[in-house]
């Protein structure tokens, strides 16, 4: 009879165990800025489809949908406020609650370096301090921004031209005297097409996609900064898990970090078709080609330097700045 009871008491004990261990399962609620079927997408999905497959018991990713859920420029605050958890996204779009994420675009040192060099520490804890925010993980790292016009470019002065930006490359369009305006992407094809833009900025991949190529005749070279997409997540969503759970998370950013050594190759075959598609490519003679890329970086970091005066320092010595 004792051992009965004991046997009964033991498989009691082992169904609460086990359900605590279910219990303990999370599940994040996640968005992305990008329309679900495009690049930038593309690893986040990767991503996701791996947690979920690896993380059960642990960790799921619930995604509940691109910009239509939503819009890019209210991210940063669905994140800060916990409505999500989790967002693929730029700190383009959140550079509202931390200007200081621009750097995050200005900076050409590898994702490795800035583990290392106390870089991703810094930011990280600003994220947190401003926003709520904890920054995870790069994903794209070594592509260009581009210029893509409709009308043709000599130099580093476009006066005249009205372009689509976003706020890491505002200063930089004023100060080569173009009037940038703030468009969501899903917007930019219909202001090309009705002339409300003359152009645009945007990375050397994605625009065949977005089929911004049957209204865009040119594309600037060279290129500017770092295409910056990462995760970022509640910081309260975050210490919510266990240790478990932020071990599981940091090995699948790891292998997702580990990803973007291909996107070079990525960006001379998108080149490429673009150019075959009829996007010319203007590239400018040495000088402008210098004093363009020149004005891109000192309006950068002018702009960090003005909007955080506590931090810009640190940020220029362990991001590093443009050397013309």
């Amino acid at each position: 009879m004792v051992h009965k009871t004991t046997r009964v008491v033991a498989a009691a004990l082992l169904a609460l165990g086990m359900a605590g261990a279910q219990a303990a399962e999370v599940t994040l609620k996640a968005v992305s800025v990008f329309t679900m079927d495009t690049f930038f997408t593309k690893r986040f999905k990767q991503f996701v489809d791996k947690v979920n497959a690896e993380g059960k018991g642990l960790v799921q990713i619930n995604v509940i949908g691109g910009p239509e859920a939503i819009p890019p420029f209210e991210v940063g605050n669905a994140l800060r406020s916990g409505v999500i958890d989790f967002a693929n996204t730029t700190a383009v779009f959140h550079a509202n609650l931390v200007p200081e994420a621009l750097a995050l675009t200005l900076t050409e040192k590898p994702m490795s370096e800035l583990r290392q060099n106390g870089g991703y520490e810094l930011m990280d804890k600003i994220h947190r301090e401003k926003a709520n925010i904890t920054w995870l993980a790069r994903t794209t790292d070594g592509l260009q921004y581009h210029i893509y016009t409709n009308k043709p470019v000599t130099s580093a002065d476009l006066s005249g031209f009205k372009l689509r930006g976003v706020p890491v490359y505002l200063s930089f369009f004023r100060e080569i005297g173009a009037t940038p305006l703030q468009i969501p992407p899903g917007e930019v094809y219909t202001a090309l097409e009705r002339g409300v833009v003359d152009g645009y900025g945007w990375p050397s991949v994605g625009v065949m996609e977005m089929g911004w190529h049957e209204k865009t005749k040119y594309r600037v070279e060279p290129g500017f900064y770092n295409v910056e997409v990462g995760f970022f997540m509640n910081q309260k969503s975050w210490e919510k898990l266990d240790e478990d759970q932020k071990a599981f998370m940091r090995k699948q950013i790891e292998w997702m970090e580990s990803q973007n050594v291909t996107e070079h190759q990525m960006a001379i075959e998108e080149k490429a078709a673009t150019e075959q598609a009829g996007v010319q490519a203007l590239v400018l003679e040495p000088e402008a080609a210098r004093a363009l890329r020149t004005k891109a970086y000192e309006a950068g970091w002018a702009g960090i330097d003005k909007s955080s005066p506590k931090y810009a320092a640190q940020l220029r010595e362990l991001f590093g700045g443009y050397q013309p």
